[in-house]
């Protein structure tokens, strides 16, 4: 990318970074959506100054990556992160208005979260078996940890030994924007981990004591192994494509929504922003009950 905009990203990308505590994955997702724009201002429109970037620009832009097969998700996240981005310029007295307010963001098709039913789930963590070594309890508790909270993968990676309260069975949870949450733990889910860490301390003299799950050389791990793991035992109990740790989540929260679980609290679980994100839950719910009604009742 040319010298151009560079300072202008680089210092929107520091407001996101330092000061609204976006995290590194956030904000490298912006930088990557935001370079791709200005590379396609670059090559169509002959670079032109951010005073000079109008809303046909920004359209035509759309319209390229709809061409190239992006989905609408996509590219609303795209389009999202360019509004930040001249918000921020007239913020900062660089641009007296933005190309972007008047854009509209295609339509998305809802989806319903794929989820593994609940059999499936206790068949894995009732028969299947895990190597009896620290590798072996690592992946256990990933999934065991993942599926009885809820909670994202890059929360998990990030926990703390820290933030296992064992006597009142919490675990906090530090999220997006890093807001912190409290979840519950079940008393043998409490009990694992305590063990874990006491196993982890004998069995690895030089392993992180800061964070909770490492690997067999005491590292701190990282999302792709827990996507790994998650994959590979899925791939055991269920037949659906999708399998990862966000399935895992999806489960977590559509199997307490089938068991009457109040939306408010699993939005609190789930650690969401607004009701809106967690309402996509209730159609599962929906979907379950419409089922049972035509299986069950002699007149549907």
């Amino acid at each position: 990318m040319a010298v151009t905009y560079q300072s202008s990203i680089t210092a929107f990308l520091d407001s996101l970074q330092y000061e609204k505590r976006y995290s590194p994955n956030t904000v490298s997702s912006y930088r990557n959506d935001l370079m791709q724009f200005f590379d396609f201002l670059e090559i169509q429109f002959d670079h032109p100054a951010l005073t000079d970037i109008s809303s046909a620009m920004a359209r035509t832009w759309m319209a390229s990556l709809k061409d190239a097969g992006i989905g609408a998700k996509s590219i609303n996240r795209k389009l999202s992160a360019l509004k930040s981005f001249f918000k921020y310029q007239m913020k900062t007295g660089i641009i007296s208005r933005t190309p972007i307010s008047n854009i509209t963001a295609p339509k998305m098709g809802r989806k319903l979260p794929v989820y593994v039913e609940k059999s499936d789930i206790a068949t894995l963590l009732t028969y299947v078996e895990f190597p009896s070594d620290h590798k072996g309890r690592t992946d256990r508790l990933i999934i065991e940890i993942l599926y009885n909270t809820g909670m994202r993968v890059s929360e998990l990676v990030n926990l703390r030994e820290s933030y296992l309260d064992t006597a009142n069975k919490t675990l906090k949870v530090l999220g997006k924007g890093n807001k912190e949450r409290i979840l519950p733990l079940s008393i043998k889910l409490a009990e694992s981990i305590r063990e874990y860490v006491s196993a982890k301390r004998q069995e690895i003299p030089v392993a992180d004591t800061v964070h909770l799950l490492v690997n067999k050389n005491g590292q701190l791990l990282n999302r792709a192994y827990a996507a790994q793991v998650v994959k590979r035992y899925l791939g055991y109990v269920t037949t659906i494509e999708k399998k990862s740790p966000h399935v895992l989540r999806h489960s977590f929260a559509t199997h307490l929504m089938n068991n009457g679980a109040d939306l408010n609290s699993v939005k609190e679980l789930l650690g969401h922003a607004s009701l809106a994100a967690t309402q996509v839950y209730t159609h599962n719910t929906i979907e379950k009950l419409k089922d049972i009604h035509q299986k069950s009742h002699p007149k549907a």
